[in-house]
């Protein structure tokens, strides 16, 4: 059998290179993770995470069930092109063994092999194949009529705003636009001069064999495939320095995912693995309120990906974002896009611990004894209304309280943190943790966002259990050591904070406290789709009346709600959102406070 033909090299040399570029990749990839993540590796091969993780690419990688769920639309395209292609793969093989059996047939022979069945003289076309082929062939170009389409008309597909892509980006994707409509020209024109095909190919053949002269079909034959080879080999060279370098990246991260490696703070070996899974598919823009209330457009994580992994970042990218987590929570690669730009403002902004904090040292503003203990916070501290509240709460329970801030605090450590200055970020830490643990508290309240998910996932509090004061105040009531009165007259509306809600997890808990008091209503985006008030300690770009434009739009979708008071849990978040409304705004802790009994 002849399974060669000139056309063939532009394929054979494409599929070569990206075939190396991709396991030097990897290669040096692995290479980086630390001896830890190679054990993590290692342990979790054999079990049923490897399965897990076959499920989760199936899902995934192949039916973008993720996407689906946010927009149909949008989800069959990205389905069709990658479940399609692979679809197309698989049972391109079985054809051929239906065929030749077990011979031995090199890859292009599959790829190609339409082209080779009339070569090597080979009789009675299977239908069930060529109709199945056709089939697949049609769903992937429908997919890819799609993608033309949100290029021309993004909204159409449910996005206002498309990726502005590189060269290589704009190399590669052309050349995808036009493989399957060319492996249709190609195996068409294969069709009228040999005969046999589906019912679109076979179809398509007819037509072209009635209406074009049998001489020009053949002087087109060779130059079709040469096109639908050349398509293929200019889209494989381009793919592992283009955004479709994912497609052979997602698959291993999720694996690493489901062996239990994790992003750190300052650690660059994992971000390689999330950093090129990026497929830049555009669905991070829409939520990014820099872009819809700002008109920013360039600093969006699509184009922080794409700028670290092209070495090219610079600071006024890295720090412009609120790090609201709002594009995490929609990527479908489901990407740690905060670690990386923390990662990112680390290796550029953090400054070497020399000595600045050393008057840390002895320092202890702390009143009061007891089992509780209170972490106000920075914020808390300019927002005295929240501390007075949770005085009259602590003491309306009979809690017994250590105020570890109540006159003055060391910071959290957390705003360092996202800035970059992780050394002096520690320094506070280190202080707080021993502050904590020599005052030998089992419960740490505070009534910080920020604090909490940094006292949860840095400070490694062993044997002290540390709540958000939603959680607090609503144990309290359950356990009936709170007592509120209740009002169907008052009527409250919630605004989740970003690094409480999508940072936390941390949802229902001050929806239940607002119901034991009064009516909510929920505004038009809650729960893991809120919106950011717009001055997040972690952006060091946007200017303060930008920050009061983000508040304003955010403040006019709770008004909305026809509710007389707007509640938060945040004070940060109290601070912004009062700034851009005339509505009574308050914190959570202050309507309990309010209605105690």
């Amino acid at each position: 059998m002849t399974f060669f033909a000139l056309f063939c090299i532009p394929f054979i040399v494409g599929a070569t290179l990206m075939f190396l570029s991709v396991v030097l990749k990897y290669f040096s990839w692995l290479r980086q993770l630390p001896t830890s993540d190679m054990i993590l590796i290692a342990k979790g091969i054999f079990t049923p995470r490897t399965l897990s993780a076959v499920w989760e690419i199936v899902c995934e990688s192949l039916l973008h069930r993720r996407i689906f769920r946010r927009n149909v639309v949008l989800g069959y395209m990205h389905m069709s092109l990658a479940f399609g292609w692979f679809l197309l793969i698989v049972v391109g093989w079985l054809e051929t063994l239906s065929y030749l059996g077990t011979e031995w047939v090199p890859l292009q022979g599959h790829v190609f092999f339409k082209y080779f069945v009339p070569l090597n003289g080979i009789e009675g076309h299977k239908p069930l194949f060529d109709n199945v082929m056709d089939a697949l062939l049609l769903f992937v170009l429908s997919g890819v009529t799609l993608a033309w389409l949100k290029r021309v008309r993004s909204r159409l597909m449910g996005m206002r705003r498309t990726t502005k892509h590189i060269f290589f980006d704009r190399i590669a994707l052309s050349a995808l636009w036009f493989v399957f409509p060319l492996r249709l020209l190609a195996e068409s024109i294969t069709c009228a001069i040999y005969g046999g095909g589906g019912f679109l190919t076979g179809n398509i053949g007819t037509l072209l064999s009635q209406h074009i002269d049998a001489d020009v079909l053949m002087a087109l034959y060779e130059p079709m495939w040469w096109m639908y080879s050349s398509a293929l080999g200019i889209f494989f060279v381009a793919m592992p320095f283009s955004r479709y370098m994912h497609i052979f990246t997602e698959i291993p991260l999720i694996f690493l995912r489901h062996y239990r490696l994790r992003p750190a703070a300052k650690t660059k070996s994992y971000d390689n693995f999330e950093i090129e899974a990026c497929s830049r598919c555009g669905i991070c823009i829409d939520p990014c309120q820099l872009q819809s209330q700002l008109g920013i457009n360039d600093v969006q994580s699509v184009y922080f990906l794409r700028d670290r992994r092209y070495n090219m970042l610079q600071q006024k990218i890295a720090n412009n974002c609120l790090m609201c987590g709002r594009c995490e929570a929609v990527c479908p690669v489901g990407i740690n896009l905060n670690t990386l730009r923390q990662n990112s403002r680390t290796t550029m902004r953090n400054i070497p611990n020399e000595g600045r904090y050393n008057y840390l040292r002895g320092i202890d503003l702390s009143q009061g004894e007891g089992r509780v203990g209170y972490f106000a916070g920075c914020m808390t501290l300019l927002t005295p209304n929240t501390m007075s509240a949770m005085q009259r709460i602590f003491e309306a329970a009979g809690e017994k309280v250590w105020w570890a801030d109540k006159e003055g605090s060391v910071c959290c450590g957390r705003p360092l943190k996202l800035s970059g200055e992780s050394d002096s970020a520690q320094k506070m830490i280190d202080y707080n943790k021993s502050l904590f643990e020599k005052h030998n508290i089992s419960t740490l309240v505070t009534s910080c966002p920020i604090c909490l998910r940094v006292f949860r996932e840095d400070y490694d509090l062993q044997g002290i259990e540390v709540l958000h004061h939603s959680e607090y105040i609503l144990r309290l009531l359950q356990q009936g050591r709170l007592k509120v009165g209740y009002s169907a007259e008052q009527r409250y509306t919630y605004h989740d904070p970003c690094e409480l809600g999508r940072g936390s997890g941390i949802y229902d808990q001050p929806r239940a406290v607002i119901e034991a008091v009064g009516i909510l209503l929920e505004p038009k985006h809650n729960r893991r789709d809120s919106l950011c008030c717009g001055s997040s300690v972690a952006n060091t770009a946007i200017n303060d009346a930008q920050q009061l434009t983000i508040a304003r739009s955010v403040a006019d979708e709770l008004e909305a709600t026809g509710a007389e008071t707007i509640v938060t849990a945040c004070p940060l978040c109290k601070k912004a959102i009062a700034r851009g409304t005339k509505h009574s705004v308050s914190d959570l802790s202050e309507i309990v406070a309010k209605n105690l009994k």
